[in-house]
């Protein structure tokens, strides 16, 4: 009886099981500033998906009879512009064009990098010494560099300039998933697979692939916040996004000849840009705490 009693006690007093979803998502959100970080990037994706219901004005109506007006002016929470657009529904607009821009570089860089990485690592030989090589020629110019000769040469616009920055981002992913993959193949699960009788694409994609997946998870998360900086870079430069399209990168250079009379004008995208980017860097390193228990509390 005496010992049914304390069997019972243990199993009461057994702690509850976690799921691995579970454990990632308490490590993800240890961290305040990581928290910090997935809050700010939760605001800027409502504000370009609920943009059109959340901008008081158009923000691409011109009224030359309001032009350059101050914050908290005749209902214009952040003022007016040279052509007397409201700042703040521009502003809102932005984050559209910055995330949109981001997202799609993103996705399809990493798609085409992955891939690359992944035939150059799994197969070597010729087929990395090319793919690798390509890749190296792509590395020799930074890729803001880069997109601004590409930028150059195709215009501006969004179209062009997710190709520019796409060309740019490749190569990082394509070394790193490289890597990745010459370390991973060589395990005993990818030998086995082998033997049973697995064809080079289902190793490839079935077996490496999703044991590399957290680190492309996390680059791509950071990089995303360095898209949107390129992005607002060639953009400022005049070859980005084209007029009138609302651009961060346009709106500080729009706005800045009027630093003394009217700072908002700068001042309100440049602080955008740096807390889009902040966030975004802050959920990346979040990410890589949650999905490598190796780096679990390091910086």
């Amino acid at each position: 009886m005496g010992e049914k009693s304390i069997a019972a006690a243990e199993i009461q007093e057994a702690p509850p099981r976690t799921t691995g979803w579970n454990q990632t998502l308490k490590v993800f959100f240890t961290r305040k500033l990581v928290v910090v970080g997935f809050v700010l990037v939760l605001i800027f994706v409502l504000m370009a998906i609920f943009g059109p219901w959340l901008t008081p004005y158009d923000p691409y109506q011109i009224d030359t009879e309001n032009t350059l007006l101050q914050p908290l002016t005749k209902g214009h929470l952040l003022g007016t512009d040279a052509l007397g657009r409201d700042t703040l529904s521009r502003l809102v607009y932005g984050s559209r064009t910055a995330l949109t821009v981001g997202i799609i570089t993103i996705a399809i860089g990493t798609t085409i990098g992955v891939i690359l990485g992944l035939l150059a690592g799994f197969f070597g030989g010729a087929t990395s010494m090319i793919i690798m090589r390509l890749m190296d020629m792509l590395l020799t110019f930074p890729m803001l560099l880069l997109a601004l000769l590409i930028s150059g040469i195709l215009g501006g616009g969004i179209q062009n300039v997710i190709i520019a920055l796409t060309l740019g981002s490749i190569a990082p992913y394509s070394r790193v998933v490289n890597g990745q993959t010459l370390s991973v193949k060589e395990n005993d699960y990818i030998i086995a697979a082998h033997a049973v009788g697995a064809n080079d694409a289902r190793t490839m994609f079935s077996h490496i692939l999703p044991n590399i997946l957290p680190l492309i998870i996390v680059l791509s998360t950071m990089q995303i916040g360095g898209l949107i900086l390129a992005e607002a870079s060639l953009s400022f430069l005049g070859i980005g996004i084209k007029p009138p399209g609302a651009a961060w990168g346009s709106m500080i250079n729009d706005g800045y000849r009027y630093l003394l009379t009217n700072p908002a004008l700068s001042f309100a995208p440049g602080i955008c840009i740096i807390l889009v980017v902040f966030g975004f860097m802050m959920m990346g390193d979040g990410l890589r705490d949650a999905l490598d228990p190796r780096l679990r509390g390091t910086l």
